[in-house]
């Protein structure tokens, strides 16, 4: 283990300023978190354009900070108004909501907290330890093995998105075909850009991100009255009992388990963790039941399995390039916006910037636990405010935000555009994350197939006739066949749907 790199890290992730900003970024990201409908993906597209004039490391931990802030906020929503934040919150509602119902409201936030703090520490852990060793793996990788591992990680993003098959590859398709539109960096070629100049340079993936998954967010929202005339849960103990304690600990190491290991899948992240988590424990459950009417298990695992996926989707970001889930896409996007590119040379030539975001994992989860039980009172209060009300200030927040990177109008109503195709994806039940994936991934694909092809002098075998990208290719076959099985189609549909 680089203990001088850790040391370089813990130096940068401990400063005065570094920790403002994780302090920031948790509180916004939990501030914004808490309002349903908006999530870690709407949270983060929002609030990208701040991070852009900050170093490397202090903008990766404030991003990482949002992230794990909002996630934090969905799980308040769920508990105290049964209004999940985000998807992975759904199942925190279904045993989060009858606690508070039933007088435990004080518990079931706590037991959230101490969840997701046990499980953030251990799969941050995890995370130190396996990236990398993962890394020196991947600094085997050529153009070929690069190619393959992009294409199996937009198939398994294809195969673990909710919904149809056929819905997440089309939009896989579409975020690819967005990622072309520009320059061709090698030939010099227009494409896809109608003659419209402000496309010379391609399509921004912050207007991208902030259109389908923050102005989109809130065009969906401002139809869904759910939000509106909720009875809030009343708080009356907050923390549990010692009795509790003992019983929430083998589901919150369960889920921690789980999660850990899904968030590294590509497509998988929090929400297939929290879900698969939830059914895990009704299945070792003595007293299955329980669940969906205020189970202590059917609260803690989930949580400890979102927080653990989220922690541990770092790892693929940061070792390979390859995004997990869409929020780690735009952990991309703000490298590249950066001047970084992902992979394994990054632990390697800048080992602050890698040690400084995984200590930063640790200390934001400690910063949630301090911070947010304290603050319950604020955020009951932000939940109460309607949604009418602050839709405006989010959407200027948006305008501002797109307009600061290029002082561009053109971007602003870009962003617009994308705002309503969004919202026209989501009533056509359309996952847009393969979309923002496919958008992330493309240009790089592109630069590696040219690469590949260059070096064997055009000969398409070379991705079958080298072994690791051999393998690959084969597992995103095997992928692909096994979703025409019908067994496995209701399989995955289960696995999103609560019992």
């Amino acid at each position: 283990m680089d203990f001088s790199g850790i040391i370089l890290g813990a130096t940068a992730a401990f400063s005065a300023y570094n920790l403002l900003y994780c302090l920031i970024g948790c509180f916004l990201g939990t501030a914004i978190g808490v309002l349903p409908g908006l999530g870690p993906v709407a949270t983060i597209s929002m609030l990208l354009p701040i991070t852009f004039g900050l170093p490397p490391e202090t903008a990766l931990i404030m991003l990482a900070g949002i992230f794990y802030g909002a996630q934090y906020g969905g799980s308040t929503t769920a508990i105290l108004v049964n209004l999940p934040g985000e998807a992975s919150s759904v199942v925190t509602a279904l045993d989060g909501y009858q606690m508070a119902r039933q007088g435990k409201g004080g518990q079931a936030l706590a037991t959230a907290a101490i969840g997701s703090f046990i499980a953030g520490t251990l799969a941050t852990l995890l995370v130190g330890f396996v990236a990398p060793i993962l890394s020196l793996f991947a600094l085997k990788f050529g153009p070929a093995e690069y190619f393959s591992l992009m294409v199996l990680g937009l198939i398994a993003a294809i195969v673990l998105a909710h919904g149809s098959v056929l819905h997440a590859f089309g939009m896989m398709l579409l975020g690819l075909l967005l990622g072309l539109v520009g320059t061709d960096v090698n030939s010099g070629v227009q494409r896809f850009t109608g003659g419209t100049p402000q496309l010379l340079d391609g399509i921004s993936f912050v207007i991208v991100a902030m259109g389908i998954f923050g102005i989109g967010e809130i065009i969906a929202n401002l139809g869904d009255r759910k939000s509106e005339n909720t009875q809030l849960a009343q708080i009356t103990r907050l923390m549990p009992t010692l009795s509790e304690l003992r019983a929430m600990l083998p589901p919150v190491l369960r889920g921690t388990a789980l999660g850990s290991v899904l968030g590294i899948l590509p497509g998988g992240g929090a929400t297939l963790a929290s879900f698969s988590a939830y059914a895990l424990e009704k299945k070792v459950s003595s007293k299955p039941e329980e669940f969906g009417h205020g189970a202590l298990a059917g609260l803690a695992g989930p949580e400890s399995a979102n927080n653990a996926a989220a922690q541990t989707s770092f790892i693929p970001m940061l070792t390979l390039g390859i995004p997990s889930n869409p929020v780690m896409a735009l952990m991309i996007g703000a490298l590249i916006m950066q001047g970084i590119q992902p992979g394994p040379s990054v632990i390697h030539e800048q080992p602050m910037l890698f040690w400084a975001i995984v200590i930063s994992m640790w200390i934001g989860n400690v910063m949630l636990l301090v911070l947010n039980l304290p603050l319950i009172g604020i955020w009951v209060r932000m939940i109460s405010v309607r949604y009418s009300l602050l839709f405006p200030a989010i959407l200027v927040f948006c305008a501002v935000g797109v307009f600061s990177i290029n002082k561009s109008l053109f971007d602003v109503y870009l962003m617009v555009g994308f705002g309503v195709a969004g919202y026209m994806l989501r009533r056509l039940d359309c996952e847009p994350a393969p979309l923002l994936l496919g958008f992330i991934l493309g240009p790089m694909m592109e630069e590696y197939l040219r690469r590949a092809m260059l070096l064997a002098k055009g000969d398409p075998t070379v991705f079958l006739t080298h072994p690791i990208s051999a393998v690959m290719l084969m597992i995103a076959a095997v992928l692909l066949l096994t979703m025409a099985a019908p067994a496995v189609r209701r399989k995955r549909e289960e696995a999103f749907v609560e019992e």
